[in-house]
């Protein structure tokens, strides 16, 4: 199996960019977290959650197509490689997530990022003391985080046959169960 030590050092080589590693560490947290309270494996989850990006900051024209050459460096299993190239379904890869886990990476992925743009213009810098009707108010403003494709929020929402507002609940408090972003940011190194 993959240690969390040789994924980072992976996700290091190929990004360098705070914002990029940042994000890496917050969907692992995420996917962590979900896999816990479903009764699935954290470390698993946390690794393709780490990984999912891999190759976006060098190769945004091959994202999720370069991953698998990418992983190959560390020997990432195969349930591990999909995980990866899945999240990229219909965006640029045509491996349609099936798994619980690779659905939850999916939907999760794109959320993480507009949840953590609200991060930044909260006067606490954290997503502690935000709700769901935040989160909400949010997606529905199309100049917020216009980066974030709402649309493949919503398609995620729907692989896993929940309504936008349960996402957004999960996400959150997913998201809430970590350490605020600086302090992230500073136990993985990032930014020092």
């Amino acid at each position: 199996m993959v240690t969390r030590e040789q994924a980072w050092e992976l996700l290091k080589k190929y990004n360098k960019e705070p914002f990029h590693l940042h994000h890496a560490v917050t969907v692992e947290g995420v996917m962590r977290y979900y896999a816990a309270k479903k009764g699935y494996d954290p470390d698993f989850w946390g690794l393709c959650g780490l990984l999912h990006d891999i190759d976006f900051e060098m190769w945004p024209e091959e994202h999720c197509i370069k991953a698998p050459e990418l992983l190959a460096e560390i020997d990432a299993p195969e349930d591990l490689v999909r995980a990866v190239c899945s999240h990229g379904y219909g965006i640029c890869t045509d491996i349609e997530p099936q798994h619980e886990m690779e659905k939850y990476l999916f939907a999760a992925d794109e959320l993480t990022g507009l949840i953590g743009a609200a991060i930044i213009l909260r006067p606490s810098h954290s997503c502690k003391d935000m709700d769901v009707k935040s989160v909400k108010k949010k997606y529905k403003d199309k100049r917020f985080a216009a980066g974030c494709d709402r649309t493949i929020i919503a398609r995620g929402a729907e692989q896993l046959g929940w309504e936008l507002t349960d996402l957004f609940a999960e996400v959150l408090e997913a998201m809430q169960s970590l350490p605020d972003p600086d302090e992230l940011d500073a136990a993985n190194g990032i930014g020092a």
